[in-house]
């Protein structure tokens, strides 16, 4: 019998299925727009959402065989959560990472429970993207949703609710929500007295890899799944996806490009140090057993190349439906292997870590009137690394350092572009084979579920490097320069933004 990963992400989702060795049999994915109704809003159709999540579950046990998966394990991007009433239908769209509505309550109300106090409960520090602030908006700002609502869910309790089954979630999706004790693993019964919110209108958390329930015949007939198909908890996509690289010990990391750019390592314990939490670096449950993990990331990655390409790229676009090749791949070879002449901070959404800086817009500096487009898109991928060069050196000095990164995401399929993350970071990236690790996390978490087996064990016999991007040591002087100008351009452009009337 196969298992089935699928990742519910930010522009669409994605679910493949796997043999017992971990090949990949087949695959189905879709996407869903985001919406911007109002200043600062990011929100996603949930019911479009689960509309999607059941066409690729469907597309994909079909095409491995009708019948053949016995167990599905669910990968969700954090912090969205939605809002459903008795009926199980959405009373809302859902508030999406990059969504800012809430940075006032971000600000403010840790003020008042305690910053510090949250933070070792919650393992995180506050910003607008946790659901804990954006329920706090939600009540404050659409209260006739807040009274009827008699659940609010993620993606992944959302999917196990509208499967038939009690709404679950794996405990590093529940760490997402800032509601959540990272070290007791259950809902925090002074945050959620703080917030008026009542934990029976939550998911029920569980570890990652236990299942949560067995589907009806009716519905695993309805999805071409197998007679007794259960789901098993998977979680947070980013620690979903670092268990798929094979990130499960310490000094390993996961290094994704999908809409956001993230790097997650393993650990082997919870660290609540003060260096992690003066750069946002947080600590909470890893898919793996017993480990712990941290996200370093930039909610601008992948999402720029979609940018240049929807207002810049209309040739590349003609060009791409010409030769059958990706427009992304056509912006990335524009792009060049030399370092660009521009620098550029790469805020086109808030940041991620380790500023939290939701009011500095992005910059470009370096104009010339013989700069290149080609110039102009290395310099927005260059920026992005840089950002998680800033990272990686800011978790070294927390005591956490970093000597592997396995890449893994859309981006990972690109040579060039890994060739350029080496260069700016200055270390060596692995390129896995399957570059949709969410899923395949996960699919090995419902296979150790389905047999009893060893995680670890599947990871050694599943997960495989196929490349090596080494850093071109002729560049890396040029890029530490760079590096230290990048960090002073940040330096000014949040001073100029402070000073802005």
């Amino acid at each position: 019998m196969n298992t089935m990963g699928i990742d519910i992400g930010t522009s669409g989702c994605k679910a493949i299925v796997c043999d017992a060795q971990g090949r990949q049999l087949a695959e189905a994915h879709r996407q869903y727009a985001l919406l911007s109704p109002e200043a600062g809003a990011a929100e996603l159709d949930s019911e479009a959402v689960m509309t999607a999540c059941f066409e690729v579950i469907r597309m994909a046990a079909e095409a491995a065989g009708r019948g053949s998966v016995a167990a599905l394990g669910v990968s969700s991007q954090g912090e969205a959560f939605t809002a459903v009433g008795a009926d199980g239908k959405a009373l809302c769209h859902a508030m999406v990472s990059s969504d800012v509505r809430a940075t006032h309550h971000a600000e403010t109300w840790p003020q008042t429970f305690g910053a510090k106090r949250l933070y070792e409960i919650t393992g995180h520090t506050a910003h607008p993207m946790f659901t804990l602030f954006k329920l706090l908006w939600l009540r404050d700002n659409r209260p006739a949703v807040w009274r009827d609502a008699a659940r609010f869910l993620c993606f992944e309790d959302l999917l196990s609710l509208r499967l038939g089954l009690e709404p679950t979630m794996g405990w590093p999706l529940a760490g997402r929500t800032m509601l959540f004790d990272v070290r007791r693993h259950e809902w925090n019964a002074d945050i959620l007295a703080a917030v008026g919110l009542d934990g029976s209108r939550l998911a029920r958390p569980m570890p990652s890899g236990k299942v949560t329930g067995i589907l009806s015949a009716a519905m695993a007939r309805d999805l071409a799944l197998a007679p007794g198909a259960c789901v098993v908890t998977g979680g947070h996509d980013q620690p979903c996806a670092a268990l798929g690289a094979g990130a499960i010990a310490p000094g390993t990391a996961m290094y994704a490009t999908g809409t956001v750019e993230c790097i997650t390592p393993a650990f082997a314990r919870a660290i609540f140090s003060e260096g992690q939490r003066a750069g946002n670096l947080c600590t909470y449950d890893h898919t793996m057993p017993g480990h712990y993990a941290t996200v370093a990331f930039s909610l601008t990655g992948g999402n720029l190349l979609t940018w240049v390409r929807d207002r810049f790229g209309a040739d590349g676009a003609a060009e791409a439906d010409r030769t059958g090749r990706s427009a992304y791949e056509l912006l990335i070879e524009e792009a060049g292997e030399g370092p660009s002449p521009l620098l550029a901070l790469p805020y086109w959404t808030p940041s991620g870590t380790p500023h939290f800086d939701t009011r500095t817009p992005g910059l470009v500096t370096g104009w010339r009137m013989d700069t290149t487009r080609g110039q102009f898109i290395r310099a927005l991928l260059e920026g992005v690394a840089f950002e998680m060069r800033l990272n990686l050196r800011i978790l070294a000095d927390a005591g956490c350092p970093i000597h592997q990164l396995n890449a893994v995401g859309g981006g990972a399929r690109s040579r060039r572009w890994t060739q350029l993350k080496a260069d700016v970071i200055g270390r060596p990236v692995h390129v896995m084979e399957v570059s949709e690790a969410g899923c395949l996390g996960v699919a090995l978490l419902a296979r150790a579920a389905l047999d009893h087996a060893s995680i670890e064990e599947l990871v050694r016999a599943w997960v495989r490097v196929i490349d090596v991007a080494e850093p071109n040591p002729q560049r890396a002087p040029l890029f530490a320069e760079r590096f230290a100008d990048y960090q002073r351009l940040y330096a000014a452009a949040r001073s100029l933004c402070t000073a802005a009337p």
